[in-house]
């Protein structure tokens, strides 16, 4: 399956650069470039690409205001942030606004590649200290002790899935997960799938917030 990708960045050079990478992979095609936020929102619209190539930072609506709109539109699509700013807010804002990563414009080209295919294969892709800081700053809005009772969600897992999830929600890779519970690789990817499904959940990510925020795992 070819991912057909949009790219939203504006500076000219780089989304050439990002087209010309994206280009030389038989599995994926760019398919639009957009200059800013509202025109990224207008080919998402058209286009209905699987994965979008978001800069934060652009004239007029930002990268963060698109993301959502994009999700909104278009739920099929995938957000994949790229930004020079190292800044947890931005991390944040764009996960709670449905990106499913958020990689710096630094990252290697076989990064980039492996992260596109990754989020359009419907997994999440945030750097391990992106990820840390994100719990941290959930922590302090997670119910403790008895005071709240678990989601109802959570009786729809096998016993299995619940162990997956507790690793998954521990920020534990596939590999890492197989390995801790003597399971094959692809036993765990179809594990994870069919917890997002049942769970109703868009991805990766969203498993993580929702292993805390469950208390199936205490945020100590």
């Amino acid at each position: 399956m070819t991912i057909r990708i949009l790219v939203a960045d504006d500076e000219a050079l780089l989304r050439m650069a990002f087209s010309t990478v994206l280009e030389t992979q038989p599995d994926m095609a760019p398919v639009g470039e957009a200059a800013d936020g509202i025109q990224a929102i207008r080919l998402a619209r058209d286009l209905r690409p699987d994965v979008v190539l978001m800069d934060v930072r652009m004239p007029g609506t930002d990268g963060i205001e698109a993301t959502r709109q994009v999700i909104r539109i278009s739920p099929q699509s995938r957000v994949l942030i790229l930004t020079t700013f190292d800044l947890d807010e931005y991390a944040f804002t764009a996960l709670k606004a449905g990106a499913s990563g958020f990689l710096l414009k630094n990252t290697r080209p076989e990064e980039l590649l492996t992260a596109t295919r990754s989020v359009a294969a419907g997994d999440a892709v945030v750097s391990p200290r992106i990820t840390r800081r994100l719990l941290e700053n959930l922590r302090p809005h997670i119910p403790d002790g008895s005071s709240a009772e678990r989601d109802g969600r959570l009786s729809r897992l096998s016993a299995r899935e619940r162990e997956v999830l507790i690793k998954v929600g521990c920020g534990l890779s596939n590999t890492e997960i197989a390995a801790t519970l003597y399971l094959a690789e692809a036993t765990v990817k179809s594990h994870l799938g069919r917890i997002l499904q049942k769970l109703e959940l868009r991805d990766r990510i969203q498993a993580v917030i929702f292993a805390y925020e469950s208390r199936l795992i205490h945020p100590a």
